[in-house]
């Protein structure tokens, strides 16, 4: 892969991201449903790719037609596959980046809630899997109890997680496990955008949340997602003289040394667990957890010796949004709709039931626990738990575009304790191992502890605090 095919991939990427936005400048449809540009650019290029318009053409043009992969070349694609992985780190590396730092007290209030509200869709995820599994796709459709696994593994953790225990599944004896995994992720990337957004639009008509409250009132501009003239701030304020450097160049350093922060938090960590205990676990925990904690390495020492005010919260804010719109539309571009084939009835099933159990937790739990702001948060929660990090964080965008609720902050919080075990992280890439070793039973029975843990947390002590 050249570095031309690289910068190619990327100037790409961003048409669909301008296609994007005039579609939604242009289209009643799309501003009613509140569709970022990212988003309707996103499934764009899905219909241009090799997945959709590349299978109608190869039935025309033959397998080795240059069009055999639509308007989307292989070596787009493989750039733009690893886009989600890279930014992903760089929007949570941001997060605490120029602001004031909390206090532990402020953690735990905001990010508490959606840590057990979370945590409960996500073990439940496991409950309900596997109860699914020895119920009827183990005695029906001889499928391997760790089956019931794969709704976690591809909803919260998605194709990187799926395709990275691809040899795990062979291992196990079942290697068309990865396909339905892979499979799962999809729908749940594509029903987590669909159906998030259409909670965020019920939502909106029904008056449950507290930042879009009146869709009827808002502007043609405003649906269009045009700022007025007279309401456009200043922006981005420049800090540093451009003779020595940009400052946007200043700010995107910055935050690459928190990502090189985390990384090497990461790298200790996982040193020290193979110097002390002679395993490998921590190899599975994802990047961007720890990205987020050297952001808040960073800005402890820019809060400490930044006298200049050199850092610059907008423009901080810039790059997250550039870098969250990147990995929106490669993410959702890239996804696969690769048929399932024989197993067919249990992906529909394994789908279903997890889906199922998403929207009844945000209606059920949501609400109760986390009465401040509840749809705005419960929504992120329900994306990542559906369609992976970048759907939850999608979707609390479009329930609050300017980031005036704690939302985003708690989701940030959550990841901290959530991600090394949930969503890609040690349960995800051991829960189908231990249930092969240990059986269904003693995996359910933790599940179910686990879930209870979040239910009690979350309706009996967050559920009833109010955010101050």
């Amino acid at each position: 892969m050249s570095a031309d095919q690289i910068g190619f991939a990327l100037l790409y990427l961003g048409l669909f991201l301008l296609l994007g936005k005039w579609i939604r400048m242009h289209s009643t449809l799309m501003q009613n449903l509140f569709l970022p540009a990212s988003v309707i650019g996103g499934f764009l290029a899905l219909i241009v790719g090799p997945e959709i318009l590349g299978r109608i053409l190869r039935n025309f043009t033959g397998e080795d037609s240059f069009w055999s992969t639509g308007l989307v070349t292989p070596e787009i694609m493989e750039v733009w596959s690893a886009l989600p992985g890279l930014m992903i780190n760089i929007v949570f590396a941001t997060l605490f980046i120029g602001t004031v730092l909390p206090n532990l007290q402020r953690v735990w209030d905001v990010g508490g809630p959606q840590l057990a509200f979370g945590w409960t869709l996500g073990w439940g995820q496991y409950v309900v899997g596997i109860l699914l599994a020895m119920l009827v796709l183990v005695p029906f459709y001889d499928m391997p109890p760790f089956i019931g696994a794969l709704i976690e593994i591809g909803f919260e953790g998605g194709h990187g997680t799926a395709a990275g225990l691809q040899d795990t599944f062979v291992d196990l004896g079942f290697p068309e496990a990865y396909d339905i995994a892979v499979g799962l992720a999809t729908v749940g990337i594509l029903t987590g955008v669909v159906v998030g957004i259409a909670l965020v639009n019920w939502g909106v008509r029904r008056g449950k949340t507290k930042i879009i409250t009146d869709v009827k009132g808002l502007s043609p501009t405003q649906k269009a997602g045009i700022v007025e003239p007279e309401d456009r701030g200043k922006g981005a304020q420049k800090t540093v003289r451009p003779e020595s450097i940009d400052t946007f160049t200043f700010h995107f350093a910055i935050v690459g040394l928190a990502i090189l922060v985390g990384y090497i938090i990461l790298q200790a960590i996982t040193w020290l667990e193979a110097a002390l205990f002679g395993s490998d676990f921590m190899t599975y925990v994802p990047l961007f957890p720890l990205a987020m904690v050297g952001g808040f390495v960073v800005q402890l020492f820019v809060s400490k010796f930044d006298t200049s005010k050199l850092v610059n919260r907008e423009t901080i804010t810039s790059i997250q949004g550039f870098s969250l719109d990147i990995l929106i539309t490669s993410a959702i571009a890239t996804v696969s709709i690769a048929v399932i084939g024989d197993y067919l009835v249990p992906f529909l099933l394994l789908a279903g039931f997890g889906i199922a159990w998403n929207v009844f937790g945000f209606f059920v739990f949501g609400p109760r626990m986390m009465p401040d702001y509840w749809l705005e948060r419960a929504i992120g929660d329900f994306g990542q738990s559906t369609g992976v990090t970048a759907t939850g964080l999608m979707l609390i965008r479009v329930a609050d575009p300017e980031i005036k609720s704690p939302a985003t902050e708690g989701f940030g919080y959550k990841q901290l304790v959530f991600e090394p075990f949930l969503g890609g992280g040690l349960v995800t890439a051991l829960s189908a191992p231990l249930i092969f070793m240990w059986g269904p039973w003693p995996f359910l029975i933790f599940s179910v502890v686990m879930t209870a843990i979040g239910l009690v947390a979350g309706l009996f002590y967050f559920g009833k605090r109010k955010l101050n």
